[in-house]
């Protein structure tokens, strides 16, 4: 019997532009619990993965286990099969796609993206016989969080616009499943609304008042979405992020290159809360499992809001 433990009460504003006043609509969001997050990284990010790498049987291995995540959580695949498979500098590889299609026969034709990307390096420099950099920051968690909003959202079928959830490849080898998948998706002609990128959230950020950043925080008005829509400060502005041009390093870039709409990335990796960086010793001992949780929960309303406003509210500057 499935248990649903803390349950929480949120209320979702739904605007109707016909009319002047807003009816409000009670969701049961089941709330994330740590153990949930932490048997999810430690399979992303076990020594049995070799570090994900690119064409690896250690990343065959975490699509397998997305898929079937996918499927027991209702995603279809938005392909044939959930497999985008695409070539990598000569090795083949692939996106994991995921779709749930929109409640509302109209805005049912606007899609958003949640990604994150699935690779890693494989092996690193080695530290005390140990060589798999097992990734678990960069980017199990990043995955972990997709995974999670898919189960979350899944069960909810409250979005009106359709949501894709893609577990990125070759991200590590220069963006390339990102750049393939927004090249596909251009030709198909899809309105994307916007996307939304999860890269290294498995530690807080230190002395912030905001719980994450966003990169490219002045090419829109996301962040301010957000806060809006979460009703607290969900996400803020890492001046260090700009400085080290994050917006154009991770998934979101080609899709903003693609489509021109906002595409960016939720991140807490702040140069001082993390020294593991395509490091060995990016391990699952180091994530903070309770903060995952409480900051991928924080991030469903405002999804669902993002997923049910009459209008596109969220625009480029």
């Amino acid at each position: 019997m499935k248990r649903y433990i803390g349950v929480l009460l949120i209320s979702i504003m739904f605007v109707n532009c016909k009319e002047t006043t807003s009816a409000q609509q009670q969701i049961k969001i089941k709330e994330t619990q740590a153990s949930e997050i932490r048997d999810i990284m430690s399979l992303l990010a076990s020594d049995e993965l070799e570090g994900r790498d690119t064409g690896s049987e250690g990343l065959e291995k975490a699509a397998l286990f997305v898929e079937k995540e996918f499927k027991n959580s209702g995603i279809k695949p938005y392909f044939e099969t959930y497999r985008d498979v695409f070539d990598a500098k000569g090795t083949e590889t692939f996106n994991v796609v995921g779709y749930l299609k929109g409640t509302d026969e109209k805005l049912a034709n606007e899609f958003i993206i949640l990604g994150a990307h699935l690779d890693h390096i494989g092996t690193g420099k080695e530290v005390d016989g140990d060589t798999i950099a097992n990734g678990a920051n960069d980017n199990a968690a990043g995955s972990t969080a997709v995974i999670t909003l898919a189960k979350q959202l899944s069960a909810l079928k409250s979005n009106k616009r359709s949501i894709l959830f893609v577990l990125f490849g070759a991200e590590e080898k220069g963006l390339l499943g990102s750049k393939h998948l927004a090249g596909i998706l251009k030709e198909k002609n899809i309105d994307l609304y916007t996307m939304v990128n999860f890269e290294m959230i498995g530690v807080p950020l230190n002395n912030k008042s905001y719980k994450a950043y966003i990169t490219g925080y002045e090419k829109s008005n996301m962040a301010a979405k957000i806060n809006e829509y979460s009703g607290s400060e969900l996400i803020g502005f890492l001046p260090k992020a700009k400085e080290f041009q994050l917006f154009q390093r991770s998934d979101n870039y080609p899709f903003y290159k693609q489509f021109n709409v906002p595409c960016q990335t939720i991140s807490t990796f702040d140069f001082t809360n993390y020294q593991y960086y395509h490091h060995v010793d990016d391990e699952v001992s180091e994530m903070n499992f309770e903060f995952m949780a409480s900051l991928i929960d924080a991030c469903v309303p405002s999804i669902l809001k993002i997923s049910n406003t009459a209008t596109k509210e969220i625009k480029l500057n």
